[in-house]
């Protein structure tokens, strides 16, 4: 019995084949194999086209099936991971009115500023645990106020991934999840955010219907399933946000775990069972994947728009023959603190935990006489590392505390020198674990097919793969000059 994972990331679609028995990777495929570009039209804006997805999922399964590892007819649930907050419209034909605006785009901030002062802190705080800000209700607005021809096109408003799961079944759904990411969800009422609706001028007609997180999203229709090589009536049984799929994919789901990641964004997530709230909104709080009505379990998300994406911005300067894996090594090679180069790597947009501020990344202390390539490639790893620090200050404000944190060893978690940064300057061990989104999403589509009972029955096998520990060392000094130079950007 095997079970597909789609991980609809920003910089490409991922898939895995995984034998339901085993909880093993059977194969796996991505798609394409250049990093997919940001449309970026107006500075602070970010769009992907939802038809580029949906093209780049059928030729990452295509090219998954073509691996001749197992036999696609066996595949007997799909569960579908996703970039969150990309607001995505669709016409009453199902088909795309315009480019998704999505996570890292800023354009919205100003509308969601105005509406949290309009509706009350207090009462956006309480309610939706977030500041509308430039969430995915807000970027709607956006749309209403600025493109009001295609605004009037809309049947349906949706989550990347939900698009996704439209395209394979012909069904519009949504999860009390999805919703919470986009601030589309009052956490006192239970209901969706009918006072922030009401104040954007949003239909409720434009919500689709609202399903739980594990549980037949639709069914593969015939077309699609002999195109892509899959038995008919397969279910969707699982979506959900990457960063609560994450956490999914590493068994944290119950109050006081938490989970990391550093891929295009840096993420640090933890698991509550209390409607926490950051009164400056820096960090913010969405229902969890297990969260239920009964059962509180939510997600505090703090977001780091620009990690992995200063380290590939980096790595395309330095020219074509660079790859991550040298300049891993070269980092290596400098002394800790980057003898004084400072890196904010703050370049992708407004940072919720800078209060929706934009301030660019940048090279601080340049000594041209000592710095390096090898410096600025240490630099760029530990400032990326000192962001996360400054994050996790501002969680543990809020009351979450962390006795280890799991990750996937992916991404920057390759490199020894951001993951033993990261330990030393946070104080919190890691532990590593061999997971990515697209088996995530394939386990979750497990749990949502009954093939598992829980989580914890789903990643029982699971160990870690690595565990690393704090070891004595000479960040903290070059934290504190990092953080004054962030200071200096934020006066």
């Amino acid at each position: 019995m095997l079970l597909l994972g789609i991980d609809v990331g920003t910089s490409s679609i991922k898939v895995s084949v995984v034998d339901a028995q085993t909880g093993k990777n059977v194969a796996n495929a991505s798609y394409p194999d250049k990093e997919t570009e940001i449309i970026a039209v107006k500075n602070g804006w970010a769009e992907q086209s939802p038809n580029m997805w949906w093209n780049n999922v059928q030729e990452a399964i295509l090219k998954c099936n073509a691996s001749g590892k197992y036999n696609s007819k066996d595949i007997t649930a799909i569960g579908i991971a996703y970039q969150m907050h990309g607001l995505v419209l669709v016409d009453k034909a199902s088909n795309s009115l315009r480019n998704s605006i999505i996570w890292c785009d800023s354009r919205a901030v100003e509308i969601g500023n105005k509406a949290f002062k309009d509706l009350g802190e207090e009462f956006c705080l309480s309610h939706y645990l977030n500041s509308p800000g430039n969430f995915t209700a807000s970027k709607l607005a956006w749309v209403k106020q600025n493109e009001p021809e295609i605004y009037a096109k809309i049947d349906k408003v949706m989550l990347p991934g939900d698009f996704i799961a439209l395209k394979l079944t012909g069904q519009a759904t949504t999860s009390v999840s999805a919703l919470s990411e986009g601030v589309f969800w009052d956490f006192e009422a239970n209901s969706l955010a009918t006072e922030l609706m009401d104040y954007y001028g949003i239909s409720k007609d434009f919500i689709p219907e609202i399903k739980d997180v594990f549980s037949t999203h639709g069914l593969l229709g015939k077309q699609i399933a002999e195109k892509l090589g899959l038995k008919e009536n397969v279910s969707v049984s699982y979506k959900a946000g990457d960063q609560p799929n994450n956490a999914l994919s590493l068994n944290v789901t119950k109050p006081g775990e938490v989970a990391a990641t550093a891929g295009t964004s840096g993420v640090i997530y933890g698991v509550t069972d209390q409607l926490l709230f950051d009164k400056q909104s820096r960090v913010n709080t969405f229902a969890h994947v297990t969260h239920t009505e009964q059962k509180n379990r939510l997600g505090v998300l703090l977001c780091i728009n620009g990690t992995g994406s200063l380290n590939r911005w980096i790595k395309n300067i330095g020219g074509e023959d660079l790859d991550y894996q040298t300049m891993n090594h070269l980092s290596s090679t400098i002394n800790e603190g980057s003898d004084g180069l400072s890196v904010l790597p703050f370049g992708n947009g407004a940072e919720r935990m800078l209060n929706n501020k934009i301030v660019g990344a940048s090279l601080q202390n340049i000594d041209l006489n000592i710095h390096s390539q090898a410096h600025v490639f240490r630099a760029v790893q530990e400032g990326i590392a000192f962001s996360f620090r400054y994050g996790f200050d501002i969680l543990e404000e809020n009351g979450m505390q962390a006795s280890v944190i799991k990750a996937g060893k992916a991404n920057l978690f390759l490199s020894d020198v951001f993951t033993q940064s990261f330990v030393n300057i946070t104080g919190v061990p890691v532990e590593l674990y061999d997971n990515d989104g697209s088996h995530g999403a394939a386990i979750g589509a497990g749990i949502g097919a009954g093939i598992f009972a829980s989580a914890d029955d789903a990643f029982a096998n699971n160990k870690a793969l690595k565990l690393i520990e704090p070891q004595t060392n000479n960040l903290e000094e070059a934290y504190q000059e990092w953080e004054n130079l962030l200071a200096d950007k934020l006066a």
